[in-house]
Parts: structure tokens; sequence; C-alpha cells
């Protein structure tokens, strides 16, 4: 399993201080939500509460617009909620996931037992298997499922017996593109991340909404006191600060904006993205990666596409500036057959 965000391997290979680098391999939001201010004695020294518990999941609910009759349970991390699913709606099922995307789906239910097929998202209304799962937006090409395609989609696993999971990691950008208000008695299942929107992966936060037979039989599965009290506290305080919220979205499809420009008068062709990431696309992407990583500069690339980069959104204008040298010289250097 391959993810970006760790930079011990990077600095393995390519040297320097963790304070070198500008770290661009992951979609998680470079201004973090300020939680320092959040965290207390009390939440570090005693168990969690219920009271406590409650107040993340009443300020989950007010966020993501979760109706009254779906269930939501939190857990630490939406990772934990990946790993669990197979068990959650059966092993022995069948599952149709939307790709290219997030690895860590198909290598649960895969590690599961589960039969898994890969399927294109134009080929996911004619998915044949019990279950299908795809990312919205997608990860790594940013492609959105209309609301519309998705309770069709509901629709068709209903008749199969299953359900249409959406993992919805990045949908704090784009709020009213959700499915999460519009469920009703459909059998879908949403994942929401808190780490990447707010800046606070480390936090270690997820969320599982839809059928409450299914999110509490979650909650039973992973026990007592499975989200930490500093998560319980700064959760609460994130998700209930609406204003910082739409503050948020505006300053990152500002600076996508002025990013996505920056790449493009490089001619780099972008092939999809979100306000968090951009994936180009380039003949030489795992050259390229590797002329950054000399620059102390880590990128994500795939396995499955040689001509595919993500980038992460840099923090500011001097990260900004800095990746525009580094990508000038490392695409000339790459022209010209030359080794940075």
């Amino acid at each position: 399993m391959q993810h970006g965000g760790d930079l011990s391997k990077a600095i393995a290979q390519f040297g320097g201080t963790p304070e070198d680098w500008l770290d661009l391999s992951t979609g998680i939001n470079p201004v973090a939500y300020p939680a320092a201010e959040h965290i207390t004695l009390r939440g570090l020294t005693e168990l969690p509460t219920e009271g406590a518990e409650t107040a993340l999941l009443e300020a989950a609910r007010t966020a993501y617009r979760v109706p009254s009759q779906s269930g939501i349970t939190a857990a630490p991390g939406t990772q934990a909620i990946i790993t669990a699913l197979p068990s959650l709606l059966g092993a022995n099922s069948s599952i149709s996931i939307v790709s290219p995307t997030y690895s860590s789906h198909e290598e649960s239910w895969k590690q599961a037992g589960a039969e898994v097929r890969k399927i294109s998202a134009s080929e996911a209304h004619k998915a044949s298997t019990q279950h299908l799962l795809l990312v919205n937006p997608n990860n790594p090409n940013g492609h959105i499922f209309t609301k519309e395609e998705l309770l069709q989609l509901a629709e068709n696993q209903q008749k199969a017996g299953g359900y249409l999971i959406v993992d919805e990691a990045f949908m704090d950008l784009y709020p009213d593109a959700s499915i999460i208000p519009e469920l009703d008695d459909q059998p879908i299942l949403v994942l929401r991340s808190f780490g990447k929107f707010f800046g606070l992966a480390g936090v270690r936060l997820g969320f599982l909404i839809g059928p409450k037979a299914i999110t509490a039989k979650l909650q039973s599965q992973l026990g007592s006191w499975a989200v930490s009290g500093p998560a319980l506290d700064i959760g609460s305080a994130a998700l209930s600060d609406l204003r910082w919220q739409d503050e948020m979205r505006t300053f990152l499809k500002t600076e996508m904006q002025l990013f996505s420009t920056s790449l493009q008068q490089l001619n780099l062709p972008i092939v999809g993205q979100t306000d968090l990431y951009i994936l180009i696309d380039h003949p030489n992407a795992h050259a390229l990666h590797k002329a950054l990583a000399k620059q102390h500069i880590w990128t994500r690339i795939f396995d499955y596409s040689p001509s595919w980069m993500r980038l992460g959104l840099p923090a500011d204008k001097a990260a900004r500036q800095r990746l525009t040298v580094a990508l000038k010289q490392s695409l000339s250097a790459i022209e010209n057959h030359a080794v940075l």
C-alpha cells in the first residue's frame, strides 16, 4: 500500500531533513484549522466522555447535513472504516470499484476474500456485483458523479441486494455536491474524512453515514473510546466552525486557480483536479518525480500510469514559486537528457 505524506522514504533516498522538503505528495490542506486552542488537559488525561462524542456527532450532522433518519458513527480515521467495511457488509460478497482510485479500498476487500472487479466510471451503471464503490470526487482525477447519477446507481445496487458505497474524502470542498442530504432509505453508505479539508490528518477522525443498522454495527465493532478525547474536542470545534469552512473553501479555490495557471504556463497538461490537488500528464512523469525529489520536493506518482503525477496544493506563494522554479529546471534537464 503506497500513500503520500511519508517523507521518510524520500529522505532516505534523497537526503535532507523534514524541514528541507516541500511535501506535495498528499491532498491534505496545507493551511490547517487552528486546533491547538481546543486541546485541553482534560481531553488528554481523561477517558473520552459520552457527552463529548455526542457533541462531535451533532456537529458532524450539521456540517454534513445528515438527515435525521440516517445514522452516523465516528471512527479513528476513515482508513479504519475502509478496513471494517467488508466485515460489516459480508466479506464473501462481490464488489465493483470505480477505478483508478484510492488503492486501499481494493486492498481491503481483497484481503477479506471478496470478489473484486475494477470498472471505469462509464461502466458504473452496468455493475453486476452486489456492491459498488466509488470515490467522489475521485482521487486522483477529481471526477464527480452527480446526485442524480448516484441515486440511480443506488437503485441498481438495491436490486442487486447490496450497497452503493461513496467515499466523500474530499467533498468538504464541494458540499453542494454531497449525496448525504439526499439520503433516505436508499442503500447508500458514505465515508467522510475529517483530516484532509481541515489539514489535521494526524487527528485520525472519520465518519460513516447511512442506514442506522450498518452505522450501529460499526459502532459495536469499534467498541468503547474508539475516538480519542483530543479528536472529539478538535473535531467538534472545527465542524461547528462553519464560517472558517466557508472562508477556507474560497481561499483554496483562489489558490488552486493560481497554482493551475502556473502549471499551464509551463505547458503541463492538467487531466484532473480538486481544490486540494492537481493531476498532470507528462510522458516522463517518473523521471520528473525523481528530478524534483533531488531538489527536495516530494510528489505522487502511480504504478498504473507512468505519465501521471499528482501535486498537492502549495501552502503559499513562496512554496508555489519554489515549485515553479524546480519544475522549470527539472523539465529542462529531462528534455536535454541531463541529470540534475
